[in-house]
């Protein structure tokens, strides 16, 4: 992979984290205005619902991104990837939990990620039915509406809360796994989408494991997640990036995602 380095800059990114907030802040009042109301349901080649909300979210938050910075790249779920030797370039999920979001429940979001050199270094997790936010960028604690949050610290399986979207994501290779982990844990729960890795971050749950995700659903997490004092990796322990693969493990401790990762790593 090859960029066009530049020295890192706290300066730039307070000033793309004020920007990213006004992408969040289009994504909001479109989804909003989509939500709960008939909406046609389309359904792509691998069978995953795309409604109209999906291609106008994505379409407004390029055009604002091409339109401020014509250098960065852009990316997204419905309109494709662009080449990765930019410096810095923007991941986007329009419509994180289609199917949440089609029928009526609050726990669908935007994501939007920003990747220096390949690495996301800034995250937004927008939740417009909740009037929730969480951001987190590199070198700074990752906030929910403005106000800073923590992971709950918790250092033991036994203790921990684990959560996943669907338990239909996971093959059977990787179901076993996660039926391993959760005999471990002290109890599991599913269907948060995104939302999972909000409420992780500020100290609600403890574990999220999930598998056939795509760059745009989980590049925006880690700064969120790391921002608040956790870990995010794939199940082989490794940071994540475009190339990362489709198995995530998110841990609100150090301690507690190496305990997870020890019993998840033969089943990726």
């Amino acid at each position: 992979m090859t960029h066009n380095r530049q020295p890192n800059s706290d300066t730039n990114l307070e000033e793309f984290a004020e920007f990213a907030g006004d992408l969040a802040d289009t994504a909001r009042v479109l989804a909003l205005r989509y939500f709960r109301e008939p909406i046609k349901v389309e359904h792509k080649h691998d069978t995953s619902p795309v409604t109209q909300a999906d291609h106008e979210i994505e379409t407004a938050l390029r055009a604002q991104i091409h339109a401020r910075y014509p250098e960065h790249a852009v990316s997204g779920e419905e309109f494709g990837y662009a080449s990765d030797t930019a410096l810095y370039s923007w991941v986007i999920d329009p419509i994180d939990g289609t199917k949440s979001f089609v029928t009526g429940r609050p726990t669908f979001g935007t994501l939007v990620a920003l990747l220096e050199n390949g690495r996301p270094v800034l995250g937004i997790v927008e939740i417009p039915a909740l009037d929730e936010r969480w951001m987190g960028r590199r070198g700074a604690t990752t906030t929910c509406n403005g106000d800073g949050c923590r992971t709950s610290g918790r250092q033991q399986l036994a203790d921990a809360t684990l959560l996943a979207t669907t338990i239909d994501m996971f093959n059977e290779k990787e179901r076993a796994g996660f039926d391993a982990l959760t005999e471990r844990v002290r109890f599991r729960s599913f269907g948060a989408d995104c939302y999972a890795y909000g409420l992780i971050a500020s100290g609600h749950i403890d574990l999220v494991v999930e598998a056939d995700m795509a760059p745009h659903d989980y590049l925006a997490i880690a700064p969120v997640v790391e921002g608040a004092g956790g870990i995010v990796t794939n199940w082989e322990g490794n940071p994540l990036t475009m190339d990362s693969g489709p198995q995530i493990l998110a841990a609100a401790t150090p301690a507690l995602h190496g305990q997870a990762l020890e019993i998840l790593r033969p089943y990726r």
